[in-house]
């Protein structure tokens, strides 16, 4: 017997991990109206939870997204000084030849 893989969209995640923090139904009972496993549930519904704080963020970047930006300037200024060295040291060999 072979089982292919399905993928869901994002708008079916987030329909039933609403649907699994609304509790109305049980998760067996969701998770076979829906054809996923309860553990797939679960963390479609942890994973919804952990990130509904961005919903209302504004725009105002997270502490992760400052830091990689942060991280973002420091290599952009260390390509620059690195490209000015090889530059320099260029045509420092080309007298030579």
């Amino acid at each position: 017997m072979h089982n292919t893989r399905r993928k869901h969209t994002a708008e079916f995640k987030a329909k039933v991990a609403l649907e699994a923090i609304r509790e109305v139904e049980t998760l067996p009972d969701l998770a076979k109206r829906f054809k996923v496993h309860v553990n797939q549930i679960h963390k479609w519904k942890r994973e919804f939870l952990d990130n509904a704080a961005r919903v209302f963020a504004n725009g105002e970047p997270t502490k992760a997204e400052a830091g990689n930006s942060e991280r973002e300037d420091e290599l952009l200024k260390k390509i620059g000084e690195l490209t000015v060295e090889r530059d320099f040291l260029s045509r420092g060999l080309g007298r030579l030849r």
